[in-house]
């Protein structure tokens, strides 16, 4: 069989062959040009705000820089709150391209526990674009390092060099400065969404002074943009602005002297609060036991809060201006102010025989006293005596002159929250129970006892107009208050202040191991004990440390021309001459010798086991070793 023989090939056929394949080409590229050019004329003229942001974000990144809060300082510029460097590791989401490699490495460098995992994985949902998230801070210099020079192997990690608020004295300034804290989403909402708000590393007033200056120690942020590559890897730094720090606010506080008062209070429970008695500045102001405000600024764990909440000495209440308690003795200065004022002659004799009968009512006294004129009752605490002038005079008659002396009164001091108490008169249970007022409650009230509560700030205040003669309003800046002169007599004042002469420096004084060891200054004051209400077994003076006596003073020094004015409160102390005169007889030490004072105090804390930090860090680790009741408390924001 015989195949057909194929056409001879020409130039003809080939060249009709060539330009049929070459149309068929050339009008596919045309239909794929066409398409590329409408494409790019789509981005280039209708998306092309996109793409050039799109573009400007994966090449450079801008992010807030959170500003250097001012400095809290003292009368002579002794900082109480300043800033410290802090070593910070963020993560910028829109470069974490492989998250759950980069997360465990951090956990591995950086030692990470399954919490802070978990909160980091909320904020990274939580996030977006360029926001940036909190790993970690206050990092070591080695922690920090270790993944510097990981870096090209850590898209999406930032390494940060900023601020954290730092406190020297720790627990000593925890209740009067207070402590600063991350923003919570209510801070941030309540800030009109202010982007700063949600950059890692700033942070806001939480409590204290620190909320209430806010304003003035925030400061305004700065900003970096940096040029990134698409792995987030930082090829240079494009501009800075720098960040303004915020105002420095000066305090009244003497910081040594604070420090000092806190120390010295080693274990025990309560405040002291010492005024200028030229002008109203308070110097200290103290309650202990307290936290540290720098444990609170770093983001406090649930177990060192479940520590601080499951003491039952409170160190989370600030007891100067929140601790109400019957003031006790400490009252018996003001009455026999508002005894004198009403005609009572203070050389007028009466006779303690170990109590006071009142009806069929025996109201006891401290000892038996025999024949005592007002000095003499001051001195010797005779509770016979008042409840004399009570019975004489109704409770009435003295009340106002306790709210004059500033019991009971709020006062308009910076940053604090006061519960301000009861000076009970007969129209206030009248309209408080729809009672009379009765006798018993009058000799009751006169020793600071029955209705009557007062904190140690106005103890203070007491005392230190008391000592003046006029009406200091406390305060923590310098701020103007008139502090008129009080509408009392000299002959009254004398009285009161012999008294409180007496109890520290007279014969059989209740006060008198409270002397001031030092050559030409002496100290007045009051001693008080107060009766824990509900107080059913014992008799205050042992047992359970809740079923104690309270322990108060309030004094002055020097005596002939007051420079100094305290109230001390020490809780469940068993009584003012044991605890608190002790306390202000050192600090007022301190205050006219501070070698002497510090020696005292070097001896005290050797028996108590150290300093304030040092007794903290082993009762914490104490405390943790064993099983936390309530190991997720609700911490505050």
């Amino acid at each position: 069989m015989f195949r057909k023989k194929s056409p001879p090939i020409t130039e003809a056929w080939r060249g009709m062959t060539f330009t049929r394949r070459a149309m068929l080409v050339g009008g596919g590229q045309m239909v794929i040009g066409g398409a590329l050019a409408a494409r790019m004329a789509y981005i280039s003229i209708i998306d092309n705000d996109h793409y050039v942001l799109e573009s400007e974000s994966n090449r450079v990144n801008l992010t807030l820089v959170p500003p250097r809060r001012g400095w809290i300082v003292d009368r002579r510029g002794k900082a109480l709150a300043n800033n410290r460097v802090s070593l910070r590791i963020d993560l910028i989401p829109d470069r974490l391209h492989d998250k759950e490699l980069v997360l465990g490495q951090l956990r591995t460098l950086l030692r990470l526990d399954g919490d802070a995992m978990e909160r980091i994985n909320r904020d990274l949902k939580a996030a977006s674009g360029f926001q940036p998230v909190a790993v970690a801070e206050d990092l070591s210099e080695a922690d920090y390092a270790s993944i510097l020079v990981r870096l090209p192997d850590l898209p999406g990690v930032a390494p940060q060099r900023g601020f954290a608020r730092n406190y020297p004295t720790g627990a000593a300034v925890g209740h009067l400065i207070g402590y600063v804290g991350a923003p919570t989403a209510e801070e941030y909402q309540a800030a009109n969404k202010d982007p700063l708000y949600i950059t890692p590393g700033f942070r806001v007033g939480k409590d204290g002074l620190e909320k209430y200056f806010q304003p003035m120690l925030r400061g305004e942020p700065g900003a970096k943009r940096v040029e990134v590559t698409a792995r987030g890897k930082v090829v240079r730094e494009l501009d800075t602005t720098e960040d303004k720090q915020g105002k420095t606010v000066h305090l009244t506080i003497d910081a040594d002297l604070q420090e000092y008062i806190a120390r010295r209070m080693g274990r025990e429970s309560g405040a002291a609060v010492v005024i200028d008695c030229d002008n109203g500045d308070i110097l200290s102001f103290v309650s202990m036991p307290s936290f540290d405000p720098n444990s609170f600024s770093d983001g406090i764990s649930s177990n060192e809060y479940a520590w601080l909440r499951a003491d039952d000495h409170q160190p989370l209440i600030n007891k100067a201006t929140r601790g109400l308690y019957p003031p006790g003795s400490t009252l018996k200065p003001m009455a026999a102010i508002a005894a004198v004022e009403h005609g009572v002659d203070p050389s007028e004799r009466h006779t303690c025989i170990g109590g006071y009968r009142l009806g069929s009512r025996f109201f006891r006294c401290l000892g038996t006293h025999g024949s005592v004129d007002m000095p003499t009752a001051i001195m010797k605490s005779c509770n016979s005596y008042f409840y004399w002038l009570a019975h004489r005079l109704g409770y009435d008659a003295f009340a106002p002159t306790a709210k004059m002396l500033g019991l009971g009164e709020e006062f308009q001091l910076a940053g604090s929250n006061q519960r301000y108490g009861t000076i009970p008169d007969s129209a206030w249970k009248m309209r408080k129970y729809d009672q009379a007022w009765s006798a018993s409650d009058s000799l009751n009230a006169i020793i600071g006892q029955g209705y009557v509560s007062v904190n140690p700030l106005q103890l203070a205040v007491m005392a230190a107009r008391i000592a003046s003669g006029r009406k200091l309003y406390p305060r923590l800046v310098n701020r103007q208050f008139r502090n008129d002169p009080l509408p009392y007599s000299a002959d009254a004042f004398a009285v009161a202040r012999h008294g409180m002469d007496l109890v520290v420096n007279g014969p059989g004084g209740t006060a008198g191991r409270s002397r001031l060891p030092l050559d030409g200054i002496a100290m007045a004051g009051k001693t008080g004990t107060a009766q824990v209400r509900g107080l059913n077994t014992g008799n205050g003076k042992s047992g359970s440390w809740r079923f104690r006596d309270h322990g108060l003073f309030v004094c002055f020094a020097p005596v002939d021309k007051p420079k100094y004015a305290a109230g001390i409160v020490i809780e469940h102390g068993m009584g003012g001459s044991r605890a608190a005169a002790p306390v202000a007889k050192d600090f007022m030490t301190f205050l006219y010798d501070r070698e002497k004072a510090m020696e005292a105090l070097e001896t005290f804390e050797a028996g108590w086991g150290g300093t304030i930090k040092e007794r903290m860090d082993r009762d914490y680790a104490a405390w943790k070793s064993g099983a936390s009741s309530d190991p997720d408390p609700e911490i505050p924001q």
